[in-house]
Parts: C-alpha cells; sequence; structure tokens
C-alpha cells in the first residue's frame, strides 16, 4: 500500500494552486491523505481525481471535516490530525502521549509546515511509534516545498520525504 501525504496547501488564501509536480509524484499511490488547511475544496477535488482521498480539517478551515481520523492499514493503527490540538505547536513529546492515548503505531499530522519523520520508540512498552508530517507543498517554513509518500508492506512503515524544487 502507498499513502501520498500532503498538508498545508493554503489554496487561495496564501497559494494560488496546488503544484503540478504533486500529481506526478502522487500517480502511483493507493490513497491520499490530507493533513489539513486545504481551504478550498477545489484541492480535494483535483486530489481525488488521482486517488481515494481522506482529509482532515485544519485551524483554517471552512470545510465539514473530520478533526481526527484513524485509519488501520495492513495491521497499523494510523492516526491522522491536522496537529492544532498540540501544544505547543509540533511539540513531539505532545505528539507521543496524543499517540499512546490512541493507542497509534503512526500519527500524521500538518499546521508545523516543518517536515518531520521521527520515530519514537517507548522501551517499558516495547513500542515504536513512527511521528510524520509532509510540510507544506505551497507555504513552507524553514524547509523547501515538500509532500511525503508511505509505504506500508512486509509489516514496516517506509516514510519518504519529496521535496518539490
Amino acid at each position: 500500500m502507498i499513502l501520498g501525504v500532503i498538508s498545508d496547501t493554503h489554496v487561495y488564501d496564501r497559494a494560488d494552486k496546488v503544484p503540478k509536480k504533486i500529481f506526478q509524484h502522487f500517480s502511483d499511490v493507493d490513497l491520499i491523505i490530507h493533513c489539513g488547511d486545504i481551504t478550498s475544496e477545489c484541492v480535494l477535488e483535483d486530489l481525488r481525481d488521482i486517488s481515494k482521498t481522506v482529509a482532515v480539517r485544519g485551524n483554517m478551515d471552512y470545510l465539514d471535516l473530520p478533526r481526527e481520523i484513524v485509519l488501520n492499514i495492513e495491521g497499523f493503527n494510523i492516526g491522522i490530525i491536522h496537529g492544532d490540538i498540540i501544544y505547543p505547536r509540533g511539540n513531539v513529546l505532545m505528539m507521543k502521549y496524543y499517540s499512546l492515548e490512541k493507542n497509534l503505531d503512526a500519527l500524521i499530522s500538518g499546521h508545523t509546515h516543518i517536515p518531520l519523520i521521527k520515530e519514537i520508540y517507548i522501551e517499558k512498552l516495547n513500542k515504536k511509534i513512527l511521528l510524520l508530517n509532509p510540510g507544506s507543498p505551497t507555504v513552507p517554513r524553514v524547509f523547501e516545498k515538500s509532500i511525503m509518500k508511505v509505504e506500508i508492506e512486509d509489516n514496516r512503515i517506509n516514510p519518504t520525504l519529496i521535496s518539490l524544487k
């Protein structure tokens, strides 16, 4: 299973459109995950033309979307949030606690506009949690424009950050 992960597109409030490179990179994905701050329904319509798409509502969204989604993909519990419920913004410890509370193997979020691939190991529980953030393809902070692909196979979650130079 291949996931295309995107967040913080901010179309029409901060960006004119989603870069066309995204559609090329996501041409082979089985599912697209948008982590919120979509800000225009046309973004979801364009993504749905490529593949099945799920999305959560960001703090800038007016769309009627859930605040969080938990998917079970090939035996992994994968949580999807925008990230504005994590305080302070992007705090790894708070994301770890959220993931433990929800019994997640991976948490995919946005909001910071900064990409993240971080594996946390909790020794007492013999549990790994993968924290993922694709950054932003339109208005990045600190880093360049980016998206992410996540391949799930052979009982492994393999994330790859994709720079949109």
